[in-house]
């Protein structure tokens, strides 16, 4: 569960960096992101992600929680390593992405105004689906996530003497908001990229079209069944009664 919390924040940050580059400096972008940089950034992430849950192994932070009904991150622990948390797997990247998503947002606006020197390559409709895609998944993160890392923020200052101040309810509500981000990015993007919408209707398509055929050849085979000939009065058959 770390692993993909951690991982998914990670590879928000990465998208949103390359994307950063692709559109804000297109020029250099073959040279960034060659095949090799490429999947060295992709390994870097990963290694990243499995050495940020690596602590927790031995401050003690991963307990069971009777509120939520699962084994998850103990927010009153570690003041010192919840703090460390909230920062780096959240708001150290939540800072980068904005910085990103701002520079490009700030050459779209000039685009759109027609200001943007013309020795710059210009920005693609599909470069900019692409990017509001992205920063919709982002804000989208920032949202149901904010809630579970600003008590773990608050609980971190005091635990003492915030943590039976915060209800259960909300604690459970900002737990499953943050989890319930995952199942929105498929939503969005469904709902903004078009490739994505043509593939879930050719699926779909399929899906039903194999329902249907084999519908179809198991009431033929029933058909089959029923219109067969008894054995018994099958030529065969009589052939070997009569020589009886």
């Amino acid at each position: 569960m770390g692993l993909s919390v951690i991982g998914s924040i990670f590879n928000i940050t990465g998208i949103a960096i390359n994307r950063y580059c692709y559109i804000c400096h297109s020029l250099k972008y073959d040279k960034f992101y060659s095949d090799k940089n490429a999947l060295f950034y992709v390994v870097l992430i990963w290694v990243l992600t499995f050495v940020a849950i690596v602590p927790n192994l031995f401050v003690g932070s991963l307990q069971y929680d009777a509120r939520i009904y699962s084994c998850t991150f103990s927010q009153s622990v570690s003041s010192a390593y919840t703090i460390a948390v909230v920062f780096f797997h959240f708001m150290l990247p939540i800072a980068i992405v904005t910085f990103c998503y701002l520079r490009i947002w700030i050459l779209v606006i000039q685009v759109r105004r027609r200001v943007k020197p013309d020795n710059k390559p210009k920005l693609k409709p599909h470069d900019l689906r692409n990017f509001i895609t992205m920063f919709v998944v982002f804000v989208l993160f920032a949202v149901c996530w904010a809630p579970l890392n600003l008590i773990g923020l608050a609980v971190a200052v005091d635990p003492e003497t915030i943590t039976p101040r915060i209800p259960e309810w909300l604690f459970v509500f900002s737990y499953y908001m943050a989890y319930f981000n995952s199942c929105l990015n498929a939503i969005i993007y469904g709902l903004l990229n078009q490739n994505f919408r043509r593939e879930y209707k050719r699926i779909i398509v399929t899906i039903c079209t194999a329902r249907v055929f084999f519908q179809d050849s198991s009431n033929d085979a029933v058909d089959r069944m029923k219109s067969k000939p008894s054995p018994l009065i099958t030529n065969n058959n009589l052939v070997k009664v009569d020589s009886v």
